[in-house]
């Protein structure tokens, strides 16, 4: 339960420097730490789908923000060599694998057992607790209604923001201004 309270601390420290930082990029950036942190937390709490789906959004979303942000020539400009970022990049691969590591030392359960106990009650019980006739659709819109809406509710949120950022209309005075 502990490293609930802590990502949810991350993803608090980074929402407030996303809205607080001058730089556009790096307010990007703290936004998709706070949605790699809503993933991370949904796989802990068992809910492995929505994990993925917050998972795939957030990666499109932080993409087209990245996109969105960046000058069309940044790719000409010369970085110079930059050792500390290289030096932070190399210790956050490390920490993520050993976390992985971890994480699937303690957390999978050896091979041939069966990941989830409700895999096996889903089944058996979705005729006679559900009176549907299919057991998908018994699970998907009886036991994990709220689960389904809320994934349809992310992906209706990213295509929102995938067209928010993608829009012609609106931007013709930036671009003009910007070709002057």
């Amino acid at each position: 339960m502990i490293e609930l309270y802590v990502l949810l601390g991350l993803m608090i420290a980074g929402a407030v420097i996303a809205v607080e930082v001058k730089n556009l990029l790096s307010a990007v950036v703290a936004v998709g730490v706070v949605g790699l942190g809503l993933s991370v937390v949904f796989l802990l709490l068992k809910a492995p789908d929505v994990a993925l789906t917050q998972l795939v959004v957030e990666i499109a979303a932080v993409i087209l923000l990245i996109r969105a942000t960046l000058h069309r020539d940044i790719a000409s400009k010369f970085l110079g060599n930059r050792p500390f970022g290289a030096f932070v990049a190399f210790i956050f691969l490390v920490l993520t694998t050993y976390a992985g590591v971890l994480i699937f030392k303690s957390g999978m359960p050896p091979f041939g057992e069966p990941l989830m106990a409700v895999s096996r009650f889903y089944p058996l019980n979705a005729l006679e607790g559900t009176g549907a006739m299919n057991v998908v659709t018994s699970v998907i819109l009886d036991y994990r209604a709220y689960d389904t809406l809320g994934e349809a509710t992310v992906l209706f949120t990213a295509v929102v923001g995938v067209l928010t950022v993608m829009r012609k209309m609106g931007r013709k005075k930036d671009l003009q201004e910007n070709d002057e």
